[in-house]
């Protein structure tokens, strides 16, 4: 085959195609809570403070609460703890899950569930 004819092949490195990052817990949070608002729930999450040296999260009540409440008034209310795509739950968190997920919408939401989260917030209860 002549020269001109051949083709070159990309290269196909490995460190030119890597995987991107995985997705921080924060940052899911963020995504889920701007879907949240562009369907048009309304939103409520308790953040921590730094006070001194340590992280805080004022509570009244026990640990281990959902990362999020969503309500919406004709969509209903959901409570989503957020993880990574490795993330694990807490024994608190467990013990909320076991404890809501038998009387209101309840769900653990990750990366890999965008699709969906973007069903469930686009819809009707």
């Amino acid at each position: 085959m002549p020269k001109a004819m051949q083709t070159r092949l990309p290269n196909l490195s490995p460190r030119l195609y890597r995987m991107p990052p995985p997705m921080s817990e924060k940052d899911w949070q963020a995504q889920v809570v701007q879907l949240a608002g562009t369907f048009g729930w309304m939103v409520q999450h308790s953040r921590p403070a730094q006070v001194g040296d340590r992280w805080m999260t004022a509570i009244t009540g026990n640990v281990g609460f959902p990362d999020l409440v969503l309500a919406h008034r004709t969509k209903g209310v959901i409570f989503a703890e957020l993880k990574t795509e490795t993330g694990r739950m807490a024994t608190a968190q467990t013990d909320w899950r076991d404890t809501l997920a038998a009387h209101v919408e309840w769900h653990l939401w990750r990366p890999s569930d965008l699709d969906a989260v973007m069903r469930r917030l686009s819809r009707a209860a």
